[in-house]
């Protein structure tokens, strides 16, 4: 049986935190030095894991080197987060292993998974199983994963995927807007989603202030991803209110 030391630190810290933050390094947008010092300053506002990735990652040397040069500097998990299986390299903690489950293209589904995972078992990687579920269209994992969108008001839809995953025995469900989407995912559909799967709601895209932040708190989700937002300039002070008013919020 592989290791749970990963899945179970995100739950330990789930306990003290009420909802987690994961910031997101794509290493073909940061460069190498940007990234280090990233990882380093979210550590100490409070994130509680790096994802390192992205739905066009390409360059593995670049990725193998940005997870080896954080790993050295930084206590918190490094966990991969692959567009495809370039995605899986050395070093990190762990790897969201997902399936893109509302792909129109099989290899999303499965295959790219079956040919990535002798090499996670290689590198020694903790799969975290996960429902991968892109909301709207327009974005970069909308296109490079070739997914019929969700509808951003179509909760159910959402919450019916959410749950055929933990039929499934995904233990994680990533409700994605997308890098650069117009809009965020709606509390209401992660609300919705919360009612039905029991397992670790990951929310992603478009989360740019603490009013969004706490919303999506109070609806359940155990965990923001935030990444575009501190590609674009986005100050690392309102970094730092998201993650304190986030672990304020009750869900």
């Amino acid at each position: 049986m592989a290791s749970m030391r990963i899945e179970n630190y995100l739950k330990s810290q789930l306990k003290k935190k009420n909802t987690l933050i994961f910031v997101l390094i794509d290493s073909e947008v940061s460069k190498n030095t940007d990234a280090v010092t990233l990882a380093k300053k979210v550590e100490k506002m409070g994130a509680s894991a790096i994802l390192v990735g992205g739905s066009s990652a390409t360059d593995q040397m670049e990725m193998a080197k940005t997870v080896k040069t954080i790993k050295k500097l930084i206590k918190i998990p490094i966990i991969l987060f692959p567009g495809n299986i370039t995605g899986v390299v050395p070093g990190a903690d762990a790897i969201l292993f997902s399936s893109l489950l509302n792909s129109e293209n099989p290899y999303f589904i499965s295959q790219a998974q079956a040919l990535g995972a002798p090499a996670v078992l290689k590198f020694g990687l903790e799969p975290l199983p996960t429902a991968y579920l892109i909301i709207g269209e327009g974005t970069s994992a909308w296109f490079f994963g070739s997914a019929r969108g969700i509808p951003f008001d179509k909760p159910n839809i959402a919450a019916a995927y959410s749950l055929a995953a933990q039929f499934l025995g995904m233990r994680f469900v990533y409700l994605e807007a997308g890098s650069g989407a117009k809009s965020n995912v709606k509390p209401e559909m992660v609300k919705t989603v919360r009612k039905i799967f029991n397992g670790f709601l990951i929310v992603g895209g478009g989360i740019k202030d603490v009013k969004t932040a706490t919303n999506l708190a109070k609806a359940g989700a155990d965990a923001l991803v935030i990444g575009t937002f501190l590609e674009k300039g986005g100050s690392l002070k309102k970094l730092e209110q998201i993650t304190k008013a986030i672990q304020r919020t009750k869900k």
